[in-house]
């Protein structure tokens, strides 16, 4: 075995041992969904960068960077957006305090746009955590000569475990580590690798010019459709709003949200920039070289760069720690993503709908139950899609057209109607299924999965409103505790 994996094993045995320690102090619901409502400002810029920033950035965004270019930067940039609108709303969302954003769904509309909501994260964050599953195969297959399917099992049941220990306190603890070792490693190798491969003069006389166009070759169809997808997603994201929730107050929500914004510009744009600058290099090389990598494996080019990193100038130890930030990046990703889906099904059906007297400890127990239940369903879920960026654009739209219209009405739209809400969001997650689906016939996609934003949102907006208009405005008390000061 390399070295490589076994800086690998220890580090994935530290986080594993916060998660067991933390357990301990596991003693209700808020302890296990919302930290105990206790997290300090930079705990969650931590958890929220490493959340925000998972395989869909690391692999589907690099390897998408990698064949167009900067252009790339305009998935990114939904994101970036997204957070800045996100901090005008971060001290309200805590003020409600609640669980779940099928609690705020229930509170301004009804129980069926709580049930909807739920399914539609489910859904999406399943899939998500489903290529936190392929990334860490990817990882494996490369550090140790694991074959991908056994190290797609073996990540599953490293994140299904971790979760499950500690939930929310396990997860804002280690982020604090895996937050400063992503941002140390991947700033630190952007530098060596220009500076190594000629600098200016290479990205000038090497590098093929569109990889600098605003648009990457492509229309402004094309760029609507990978900037809306993160954008509309990062407005409705459920893990977003419970560690707004785990805020110990509102500035510290708010506060968050300012280094969180910064925090990843910086490291998306740094990623990108690794990705164009090292593809360039492997991608030029013999292809019989073991080295060389091919386009149709461009997703795993930060994993690349980190393994042959001597290569393009990255030194051995920069190369472990690159390891370590793509395994932070997949882990902290996979455990928040499977956290939420399995609070929603405890919170927002079971305890809601099936047992609403049930103690502490039952909850608890029924919530760990669900995170292997649907760590099962994510891993199920990897053989519906050909490529991670798939997968990504396809989660990212349930959440975007399904919940984010709705979510955001609720806070911004007083004459937002409770049975427009819930039209909304039925229509968003069924276009969102019926295109998906559809696509899975054949070899060609009736719609590319980075264009599916722009019929599912417009018709879920577009329901949204006009319900809301031909129906009877919701009496007052519905909607002002979303207004209040």
């Amino acid at each position: 075995m390399s070295i490589f994996f076994w800086v690998v094993l220890l580090y994935l045995a530290l986080l594993m041992g916060i998660s067991i320690w933390k357990s301990r102090a596991i003693k209700n619901q808020d302890d296990f969904m919302v930290a105990g409502r206790g997290v300090s400002t930079p705990k969650l810029v931590g958890t929220l960068l490493c959340t925000w920033l998972g395989s869909g950035t690391l692999l589907a965004g690099a390897g998408l960077a990698a064949r167009v270019g900067i252009s790339e930067l305009w998935l990114a940039a939904g994101a970036w957006i997204g957070i800045v609108l996100v901090f005008f709303l971060a001290g309200r969302v805590r003020r409600i305090a609640q669980y779940t954003v099928p609690d705020i769904l229930e509170l301004r509309y009804n129980k069926y746009a709580r049930i909807l909501g739920t399914i539609v994260i489910v859904i999406a964050y399943t899939t998500i955590v489903g290529y936190q599953f392929r990334g860490g195969g990817f990882v494996l297959n490369l550090v140790a000569g694991i074959p991908e399917w056994q190290g797609v099992l073996l990540t599953a049941g490293f994140i299904i475990v971790f979760t499950a220990f500690a939930g929310m306190l396990s997860i804002v603890s280690v982020d604090i580590i895996n937050g400063a070792v992503i941002t140390v490693a991947v700033i630190v190798a952007v530098p060596l690798v220009f500076i190594n491969l000629g600098g200016a003069e290479f990205v000038t006389t090497a590098l093929d010019p569109a990889l600098f166009d605003i648009t990457g070759g492509h229309n402004w169809i094309w760029v609507m459709g990978v900037f809306f997808p993160t954008f509309l997603l990062l407005m409705g994201e459920s893990n977003m709003y419970q560690k707004f929730y785990s805020a110990k107050n509102e500035k510290a929500a708010k506060n968050a949200v300012i280094f969180w914004v910064i925090g990843t510009v910086i490291i998306e744009t740094a990623i990108a920039s690794l990705a164009i600058l090292a593809f360039s290099h492997f991608n030029a090389l013999d292809p019989s070289s073991i080295m060389h990598l091919a386009t149709e494996d461009s997703e795993r080019i930060i994993l690349h760069a980190a393994r042959f990193g001597t290569e393009i100038g990255i030194p051995l130890a920069g190369g472990l720690l690159l390891i370590c930030a793509a395994v932070a990046i997949i882990t902290s990703t996979g455990n928040s993503f499977l956290l939420t889906p399995s609070t929603n099904l405890t919170r927002d059906i079971y305890q809601r709908f099936i047992n609403p007297q049930a103690s502490e400890k039952v909850i608890v127990l029924f919530q760990r139950l669900m995170v292997l239940v649907l760590g099962i369903l994510a891993w199920l879920l990897l053989t519906q899609f050909r490529t991670i960026l798939d997968m990504a654009f396809t989660a990212y739209t349930m959440i975007g057209a399904g919940l984010t219209p709705a979510l955001l009405a609720a806070f911004l739209w007083k004459r937002v109607t409770t049975a427009g809400g819930v039209a909304s969001i039925a229509t968003g997650m069924g276009v969102t299924v019926l295109i998906t689906v559809i696509n899975s016939f054949g070899d060609a996609p009736l719609i590319p999965f980075d264009y599916i934003v722009l019929p599912a949102a417009g018709l879920s907006i577009l329901v949204l409103i006009v319900v809301s208009l031909l129906t009877q405005p919701d009496p007052k008390e519905k909607w002002e505790k979303f207004y209040e000061k």
